[in-house]
């Protein structure tokens, strides 16, 4: 049996990422140029990530992190992580791309944003991926287990939401 039907049928196990599953691996690197690897990044803390995966998901995703960094960001046991996820013939331009990110990135916020080249099509799948210029948000727990999950523009309503979900979290022992 050759590879392409084997990954053809993995492909097509990969399930959208349910409220209580662990995350998956999700390596890449942050901009300072450390290796990273989700959800060990962010171990013993509650994780907002922000997945975007066209230039122009830049926007929704700023959005969010922006308004969860107002309400969370002097909270040590709350973290969160910018993910651009580049895939196709963009990887090509890795150096580029990342070095126009550091520029464009404050050092202290190099650590939170984490730059994945290739795998965008399995991720896709586990986001319920739909409309490329959105933000996909999955909220971590302390133990790396997905609580809560949206996609889209910032929006008021789902912010709400996505704010008691991390008071709760909070409160967790």
């Amino acid at each position: 049996m050759s590879i392409l039907p084997m990954i053809l049928i993995a492909s097509a196990l990969i399930s959208t990422l349910q409220p209580g599953e662990t995350l998956p691996p999700l390596r890449g690197e942050f901009l300072t140029g450390r290796q990273a690897q989700l959800p060990d990044a962010a171990s013993g803390r509650v994780a907002l990530l922000a997945l975007g995966f066209t230039f122009n998901s830049r926007f929704p995703v700023e959005a969010w992190i922006g308004r969860f960094r107002k309400d969370f960001g002097g909270n040590p046991h709350v973290t969160f992580y910018e993910i651009p996820m580049i895939g196709g013939m963009a990887r090509l331009g890795k150096w580029f791309i990342d070095s126009g990110m550091r520029k464009g990135t404050p050092r202290n916020d190099q650590e939170n944003v984490i730059t994945v080249y290739g795998g965008t099509d399995l991720w896709k799948q586990r986001v319920g991926y739909q409309s490329p210029d959105a933000a996909y948000l999955i909220l971590l727990d302390k133990h790396g287990a997905v609580r809560w999950r949206h996609s889209g523009a910032f929006d008021e309503e789902a912010y709400k939401n996505l704010y008691a979900q991390v008071s709760r979290l909070l409160r967790e022992p």
